[in-house]
């Protein structure tokens, strides 16, 4: 499965961002999908999942209220809005789907990079004035 993260730019303080992760199989639709991003001399770190039906999602605590994930899978895509942007929310976002309909379950696991099966390139947010 190959994914394809998207959306990314330079926003000024406060705006908004959409990032799309897009896969090219009907299967993405049965994966465990999270975002990741990782700031300039920082570890790559959770962000926000979303089960394969899209009826649970994990969202870390510090972004919650201005982070929101979701998932068409019609379309094979996951999405995750963000609003009310700051500075220190500048990294390169990455998708990442995870096969196991249980491991996403465990919290750890979640956070877990090597947990993932797929990964995507990453899309550049850089929020500055």
């Amino acid at each position: 499965v190959q994914l394809q993260a998207s959306g990314g730019g330079l926003v000024q303080p406060g705006g908004s961002l959409r990032l799309s992760c897009s896969a090219s199989e009907r299967t993405f639709s049965e994966y465990f999908v999270a975002w990741f991003r990782q700031a300039p001399g920082k570890e790559r770190e959770f962000v926000s999942g979303i089960s394969w039906s899209g009826g649970s999602t994990f969202t870390q605590d510090s972004v919650k209220r201005r982070f929101t994930i979701s998932r068409d899978n019609a379309k094979n895509t996951v999405y995750l809005q963000i609003h009310r942007l700051e500075p220190e929310d500048t990294a390169i976002y990455y998708c990442a789907a995870m096969a196991s309909r249980q491991d996403y379950l465990s919290s750890l696991n979640r956070r877990s990079r090597n947990r993932y099966d797929y990964w995507g390139q990453g899309t550049q947010v850089t929020v500055s004035s």
